[in-house]
C-alpha cells in the first residue's frame, strides 16, 4: 500500500473516498481529531431528535401505552416491548447473521456470563475454557467468577498473546468445552481468524464464544459462515450508540432451546405477561433477555445502527486498513528513534481498526495530544492507542494527528506536570 507523501495527497484521497459522505451524519467537535471511536463512538446527528421524540411523545404522551404497538383508536404506542429483538434484527446483517439470532440487552459482561454458562451446559462432561491472557479483562473476570460459582470444577486455560493456530489446536483437547476469544484485541488490535479457530474448536468437540466489542461496525463479519456458536459485543464503540449503550448477543439457531440462560428474568419467559409463578424459557433468542429493556439506550443504539445503511463493508474495511497503514508509515518515518514500538500486527490483514504503540511515556504523551485536540487513549501499562472509524475519519486527520504527535515529541511537551496525573478513566 503506497503511503501518501504529503498533506495534499491525503486531501486528494479524501476527495475520492466513496465513504466521504457518511461523515456528514455525525457531530464532530470543531478543533478535534477523534481517534477514540474504538472506545466511545461519536454522536450521530439524528440521535438527539430521536431521543427527544421518544421522551416527548412516546414517554411523555404515550406513557405505559408505548410498550405496545400503536393503537388504531388512539394512534398511541411505540412497540417498546419488541425493541430488543427489533434492534437485534437491524444489527444482524452487520454481524453476518441470519434473522432470529441476535438480541440487544444488558451489558457485554452480563451477556458473556449468560452465554458462557449456556455453552458449559452444552458440554457438561468437559471442564476447560480456553482463552488468551491478553483477552479483555472483563471476559476473564466473568469466566473466573462463573468457575467459582460452579464449585471450582472448571479451568480457565490461557494462551499467550500471539499464540498460533497450532497452539490453539493443541490447547483444544478432549476437556475443552469452550473457546472464548475477542476477535480483535483491545490492547494490540490483533485480529483472530474466526473461521479457522471456530473450525479448530469444533474439530475438538468444543464450542466458540466470540467477543465482538472491537469488531462490530469496524470490519465485515460473517458469524454464520464462520461457524460461530455464540457472540457478544457492545453498542457504544463503532456502532455509535452512546455511553453505556446496550450490548448485543448472538446465539446460533442450532443452539437455541438447547440450554437455559442462568439469568431467568421475566423478559426471557415464554409469556412474560402471563405472570406465571414458574419460569418457562422462551424457545428462541428471546430467552437470552432478562430484565425490562432500557428504551432510551435502545433508541439511541438503533440510530447508530441506522448510520450503516448504504455502507459497503468491503469499502469500509479497505479504508480502515488504508488509515492504519498511513498511521504506521508516518509514525515510523517521522518519529524514528523516539521510542515508539508498533504493538499491532504489521500485516494489515491481521489488524482490526486500530493501531497501538508501545512507549514508556505513553500516558503523558496521550494527554499532551488530547490537549492539542488529538483524542486517542491509553491502555496500561504502556500502550498509546489510535482507533480508526472509517465512516467519519479522513486521511488528512491521520496526517494532522501525526504532525501533532511529532510536535509533542520535538518540544518535550509531554514532560509537563499537568500531563502526569491520571484520572479514574484512562
Amino acid at each position: 500500500m503506497t503511503i501518501p507523501s504529503s498533506r495534499e495527497a491525503c486531501l486528494a484521497l479524501d476527495a475520492a473516498d466513496p465513504l466521504a459522505g457518511f461523515r456528514a451524519r455525525f457531530h464532530l467537535p470543531a478543533g478535534q481529531i477523534y481517534l477514540d471511536g474504538n472506545s466511545l463512538g461519536v454522536l450521530p446527528l439524528a440521535t438527539p431528535e430521536r431521543l427527544a421524540r421518544v421522551i416527548r411523545e412516546e414517554w411523555g404522551e404515550g406513557l405505559i401505552r408505548s410498550w405496545n404497538s400503536p393503537s388504531p383508536e388512539s394512534g398511541l404506542g411505540a412497540g417498546w416491548v419488541d425493541a430488543p429483538l427489533r434492534v437485534g434484527e437491524r444489527l444482524a446483517p452487520l454481524l453476518g447473521a441470519a434473522p432470529g439470532q441476535v438480541a440487544v440487552a444488558d451489558s457485554t459482561s452480563v451477556n458473556l456470563y449468560k452465554l458462557l454458562a449456556m455453552a458449559l451446559q452444552l458440554r457438561p462432561e468437559r471442564r476447560v475454557i480456553v482463552s488468551e491472557a491478553d483477552n479483555f479483562p472483563t471476559d476473564l473476570y466473568i469466566a473466573q467468577g462463573l468457575i467459582a460459582q460452579l464449585g471450582g470444577r472448571h479451568e480457565l486455560r490461557l494462551l499467550p498473546a500471539g499464540a498460533s493456530l497450532a497452539d490453539y489446536r493443541a490447547a483444544l483437547d478432549d476437556q475443552a468445552a469452550v473457546l472464548m476469544l475477542s476477535q480483535v484485541s483491545y490492547r494490540s488490535g490483533a485480529l483472530h481468524d474466526m473461521r479457522a479457530l471456530s473450525a479448530a474448536a469444533h474439530a475438538a468437540g468444543a464450542l466458540t464464544l466470540w467477543d465482538l466489542a472491537h469488531s462490530a461496525g469496524a470490519l465485515p463479519l460473517a458469524l454464520d459462515a464462520d461457524g460461530a456458536d455464540f457472540a457478544v459485543g457492545c453498542g457504544y464503540k463503532y456502532l455509535n450508540g452512546g455511553p453505556g449503550a446496550p450490548a448485543f448477543l448472538y446465539i446460533a439457531r442450532r443452539w437455541q432451546g438447547q440450554a437455559t440462560s442462568p439469568l431467568s428474568g421475566w423478559f426471557g419467559h415464554a409469556q412474560p405477561f402471563a405472570f406465571e409463578p414458574d419460569y418457562r424459557p422462551a424457545p428462541d433468542i428471546a430467552q437470552a433477555l432478562c430484565g425490562t429493556p432500557p428504551i432510551l439506550g435502545l433508541s439511541a443504539l438503533e440510530v447508530g445502527i441506522e448510520q450503516f445503511e448504504g455502507v459497503d463493508m468491503a469499502q469500509l474495511r479497505a479504508k480502515s486498513l488504508a488509515l492504519s497503514e498511513l498511521c504506521i508509515g508516518l509514525v515510523e518515518s517521522r518519529l524514528a528513534g523516539q521510542g515508539f514500538v508498533l504493538a499491532s500486527p504489521r500485516e494489515a490483514a491481521r489488524r482490526g481498526s486500530q493501531v497501538c504503540w508501545q512507549h514508556p511515556q505513553a500516558w503523558p504523551i496521550c494527554q499532551a495530544l488530547i490537549a492539542r485536540g488529538v483524542v486517542g487513549d491509553f491502555r496500561a501499562p504502556d500502550i498509546l492507542r489510535f482507533g480508526f472509524t472509517p465512516l467519519y475519519l479522513r486521511h488528512v486527520d491521520v496526517w494532522d494527528a501525526v504532525e501533532q504527535l511529532a510536535q509533542v515529541m520535538a518540544s518535550d511537551e509531554w514532560r509537563q506536570a499537568r500531563f502526569q496525573a491520571r484520572g479514574k478513566v484512562t
